[in-house]
């Protein structure tokens, strides 16, 4: 087994944690569609006993993820959803959660409709300033959960800065890294203890695999994490963690792609007369800008902008007169999308909540894909100009 702590990103991507098949020498990881293993005499197997506890293209896949984390154990589940709820699970009636105010609706969904029930309390505050953390931090908090850059503000998040609070306090900190991926951003080194994927995005790359994943470096954690895995049973599919492999070998090169794309189309967006306002952490003027030099390798190929007038009839007009980027929710693939969060992916959210962190009626949020970037363009123009 090589050594993947000495290894580039672009290097890890295609080899971490993978070895040729023993049996054959294929040289791509064989999808183990099975659901249990012949064993030579009681407790006398080759590692693997039933899938749901563990499985051959699942299990290459968190080595994989691990190792592209910088991080030492992986654990993948059948949706991003499913591995935060792992991460919730660990935590017990009475427990408090201190979460960012701009996050993706189905977090604010899980946390609020399925746990607060169970005595979790959770707080959300504008995490850009790590002083209204502090101030939310009692005896009872015991995660704190950041996403940056947040879904769909654009917000920018000091990993390092949130973990000089938590670790003195023992409080896990949790940092959803689907926006940036680990080409761009890697938590566990800024302090995180787990990092968190909706692997449906940007790892998978190209729209066709639901999942999510953990990534740690403390062992107790993992065991802890590895136990309500398999106790739960949210597991993913062999097929899926074959598709999201092959994905993660041209990570760098899409998330390249993603970026020089991305930088291009905000540029164009901040100049359009319609525009009002563009979220996107390369700008000078965004805030936290100076975080995101520093914790980022890239600004990532995810934006948002308001329009003019503040209409929704306009967003949707947009929305539905594009022709090459498609209306759909979700976001990371090859494939330019565009969405709007008030009505799709951010519809859980209370209206009054949802405007207090600036999801506004016009605001529209692009997945920006890996296309010729002159077409890209020249459809969001034909779009705002309809």
């Amino acid at each position: 087994m090589q050594d993947h702590s000495k290894m580039k990103f672009a290097t890890k991507a295609i080899h971490a944690g993978l070895e040729p098949d023993s049996a054959t020498g294929a040289i791509m990881t064989p999808i183990y569609q099975t659901s249990t293993y012949v064993q030579e005499g009681v407790g006398n197997h080759k590692g693997y006993e039933y899938s749901r506890t563990l499985n051959p293209t699942r299990h290459a896949l968190e080595k994989n993820l691990a190792a592209i984390e910088n991080g030492k154990f992986g654990a993948c589940f059948a949706s991003g959803l499913a591995a935060m709820d792992c991460i919730i699970k660990i935590l017990n009636p009475g427990d408090e959660v201190i979460s960012t105010n701009d996050l993706y609706g189905g977090s604010y969904r899980i946390f609020k409709t399925i746990f607060e029930k169970y005595g979790i309390k959770f707080h959300f505050v504008p995490m850009q300033d790590v002083k209204f953390i502090e101030e939310k931090i009692n005896a009872n908090t015991k995660l704190v959960w950041v996403e940056t850059p947040t879904n769909p503000m654009m917000n920018i998040i000091d990993i390092e800065a949130v973990s000089k609070l938590t670790k003195p306090r023992n409080i896990l900190l949790a940092v959803d890294n689907t926006f940036a991926s680990p080409y761009l951003q890697t938590p566990l080194d800024l302090g995180a203890d787990i990092v968190m994927h909706s692997v449906t995005k940007y790892l998978g790359g190209h729209s066709d695999v639901v999942m999510g994943a953990l990534i740690c470096n403390d062992e107790t954690l993992a065991k802890e994490i590895y136990r309500i895995q398999n106790s739960s049973g949210a597991v993913c599919g062999p097929q899926d963690s074959f598709l999201v492999l092959r994905g993660i070998k041209t990570l760098h090169l899409r998330m390249e792609r993603h970026c020089e794309n991305g930088e291009k189309i905000a540029h164009f967006l901040v100049k359009h007369p319609k525009i009002d306002k563009v979220y996107w952490p390369g700008f000078p003027t965004h805030p936290n800008h100076d975080v995101a030099k520093k914790q980022m390798r890239g600004f990532g190929g995810m934006i948002s902008f308001t329009l003019k007038g503040n209409k929704l009839e306009d967003a949707h007009k947009i929305v539905k007169n594009v022709q090459i980027f498609s209306l759909a929710e979700s976001l990371g693939g090859v494939e330019s999308l565009i969405g709007h969060p008030a009505t799709m992916t951010h519809a859980s959210i209370p209206k009054a909540e949802r405007e207090k962190s600036g999801v506004v009626d016009s605001l529209i949020r692009l997945s920006v894909g890996v296309e010729a970037v002159e077409d890209l363009i020249a459809d969001l123009e034909q779009a705002l100009n309809s």
